[in-house]
C-alpha cells in the first residue's frame, strides 16, 4: 500500500514542475513580446515583469490579456502559440496547486 506521504510527495513534485514549466513558458513568452507586440510589453513592463520591484497591476494586465484570449487577433504566429501555452499552463498549474493543498488538509 501506498502511504500518504508518498502520495503527498508526488503531487508536489508534480506540482513544483508544472510551476517551473509555466514560469519558463512566461519567460519565453515576454521576450517574443519585445518583438512581436512591443506596446503590450511596455504596458507588462517587460524589463522589470521578473524583478523584485515588479509592478503587480501591470503584471495582472498580462492576466487579464491571456485570460480574456485577446491574443487570438494577433499576426504572428508564435506570439500567439506561446500566449495559448501560457495560458494553459497556467491553468494547469493553478489546479494542480488546488489538488496539492486539498490533499494536504485531507491526508
Amino acid at each position: 500500500m501506498i502511504s500518504a506521504d508518498t502520495i503527498l510527495f508526488a503531487l508536489m513534485m508534480v506540482t513544483l514542475v508544472n510551476l517551473v514549466r509555466y514560469l519558463t513558458a512566461l519567460r519565453s513568452l515576454i521576450y517574443v513580446m519585445r518583438e512581436a507586440h512591443p506596446l503590450l510589453y511596455q504596458q507588462v513592463d517587460g524589463n522589470g515583469f521578473f524583478t523584485t520591484h515588479g509592478n503587480m497591476s501591470k503584471q495582472v494586465k498580462l492576466y487579464s490579456y491571456l485570460k480574456s484570449k485577446e491574443y487570438h487577433h494577433h499576426h504572428d504566429e508564435v506570439f500567439t502559440a506561446k500566449c495559448s501555452r501560457v495560458r494553459q499552463l497556467f491553468i494547469l498549474s493553478m489546479a494542480l496547486i488546488g489538488v496539492t493543498l486539498l490533499a494536504v488538509i485531507l491526508l
